[in-house]
């Protein structure tokens, strides 16, 4: 789906500027990495596809195909994000990889809040509860809770960095976004350590507001996931996201008074910061 209403020539001028900053950040990744050393984080959401497109338009430049992507499969999926995922890889020729911590999601035996059992893990993962500070026996399986998300997300992201040899990640987060990412950079290097790959995190749209984001959809044509359309804003697991106003598309709610991830589970939102002092996102 894309967005139907007319652009002034004004804001289409406005947004391609945006865009434009954006695409000489991925150049400058393009000039500091190999291809092969580039990846590409998507989760079917706006910022990542919006990302996504920015950075297909420079691969077209430069007759290069899209870098490795990845998107990560937590075991709580909207449908409706996975159908719009299979339509833009086809179309668009994304060379996706879906990533999943399937030791976690085995122990769970696939199912959401079925209680996880430790023991029951193998070493990397057991390693890396020890690294976040749990040191209870058992958890129960949820996509977006602290354990379930530094599982879930953050190792099969490191993972994903290890096994194909990325060293420069191109991620779709923006200031406005959230208080966590206020104080990001557009390149983020990140040292080594523990279980933690050497990587460079690369941000080419930060720059956007939630309104420049979806203007720019709208006067380029840009793809989209039809929750949108219903009334999400921010899309997460399945069962933890809610409508933020029942029926009225994202672009039209009021984007500058209200919070975008405020239909996100907020014990999440609030130890966002410690997330990502660990690797997330």
């Amino acid at each position: 789906m894309v967005i139907g209403k007319e652009t002034s020539e004004k804001r289409k001028r406005q947004c391609a500027k945006l865009i434009e900053l954006s695409k000489g950040i991925v150049r400058q990744a393009f000039d500091k990495f190999k291809h092969e050393e580039l990846g590409i984080t998507w989760t079917g959401g706006k910022d990542s596809t919006l990302t996504l497109w920015i950075v297909k338009q420079v691969c077209e430049e430069r007759g290069l195909p899209l870098p490795k992507t990845m998107i990560i499969g937590e075991g709580d999926e909207f449908e409706e994000i996975e159908q719009f995922v299979e339509r833009i890889k086809r179309e668009w020729s994304v060379p996706l990889e879906v990533c999943r911590n399937e030791d976690v999601l085995k122990a769970a035996n696939y199912q959401l809040n079925a209680l996880v059992k430790v023991e029951d893990l193998n070493e990397r993962n057991r390693e890396e509860l020890k690294r976040i500070g749990f040191e209870e026996g058992e958890f129960p399986f949820e996509a977006e809770s602290y354990v379930g998300n530094h599982l879930m997300k953050t190792v099969v992201f490191n993972q994903f960095l290890e096994q194909n040899r990325i060293k420069g990640i191109f991620q779709g987060l923006r200031w406005d976004e959230h208080p966590a990412r206020f104080n990001d950079e557009y390149f983020e290097y990140k040292e080594g350590g523990f279980l933690i790959p050497e990587h460079t995190r690369i941000r080419p749209i930060l720059h956007f507001t939630e309104k420049d984001l979806w203007d720019t959809y709208a006067a380029f044509k840009i793809p989209y996931c039809s929750l949108y359309e219903i009334g999400y804003r921010s899309l997460g697991a399945r069962t933890t996201s809610q409508i933020s106003v029942e029926g009225v598309p994202a672009w039209e709610q009021d984007l500058e008074n209200t919070e975008e991830r405020a239909g996100r589970r907020q014990d999440k939102e609030k130890a966002m910061e410690k997330m990502r002092r660990l690797g997330y996102m």
